[in-house]
């Protein structure tokens, strides 16, 4: 697997399906105990797979950190409302870059836009 492939997505959900094939081949490794070839191969593999299970937990563990610490740094009126922050920030990025067009007034708000006009 990619190295770029095994990064992106949510690493925490990767590390644990990662340490379960690991703890599976540990146990299949307990299982052909007898067989010393076969042993060391199930072992090596249970290493590997428990290695990077952990290797991608301590990854997502940094980036959550990385994340929160620029969270921080931003901000509050330009982070909005949401609890991550990341929803504002977006929205103020669009309207900001164009992609989303401004809302259609309302009747009412026309209305009153005529009327402040007018006198």
């Amino acid at each position: 697997m990619a190295l770029q492939r095994m990064l992106s997505g949510d690493p925490a959900k990767s590390s644990m399906l990662y340490i379960g094939i690991g703890v599976l081949s540990l146990v299949k490794a307990i299982a052909v105990r007898k067989d010393r070839e076969r042993f060391r191969r199930e072992l090596l593999d249970a290493g590997l797979f428990l290695g990077v299970g952990l290797v991608l937990r301590q990854y997502s563990q940094l980036k959550e950190e990385k994340r929160e610490e620029m969270l921080e740094s931003v901000p509050e009126w330009l982070r909005g409302e949401s609890t991550t922050g990341t929803a504002g920030l977006r929205a103020k990025a669009k309207q900001r870059l164009g992609s989303e067009s401004e809302p259609e007034p309302t009747f009412t708000e026309r209305a009153r836009q005529v009327v402040t006009q007018i006198r």
